[in-house]
């Protein structure tokens, strides 16, 4: 069985310790276009907050979120998290 590369994917998540400070440099750097302004999501009974538990599991709380698009479309969504870790070694 052959794999074909490279893959394709529609978008991706990237967690971010300032957002509006990520956004400021994928937009003026790197050209990226703004989809989605900084929003808040809350864990609550909403569409959006019970599809965020089935992602994230139960006791998120609270997370900011923005969408933006690369020039060839790949989507990107940037996440700042309440109370986020950075450990040292992340991988």
């Amino acid at each position: 069985m052959t794999n074909p590369y490279p893959r394709t994917f529609s978008h991706i998540g990237i967690s971010v310790p300032d957002l509006d400070a990520a956004v400021k440099f994928y937009t003026e750097v790197m050209g990226w276009y703004l989809i989605m302004e900084p929003t808040d999501v809350v864990e609550d009974e909403s569409a959006i907050g019970e599809m965020c538990t089935d992602v994230f599991g139960a006791n998120w709380e609270r997370f900011r979120i923005a969408h933006l698009s690369t020039g060839d479309r790949i989507g990107v969504e940037l996440f700042e998290f309440k109370n986020q870790t950075n450990p040292e070694d992340n991988f």
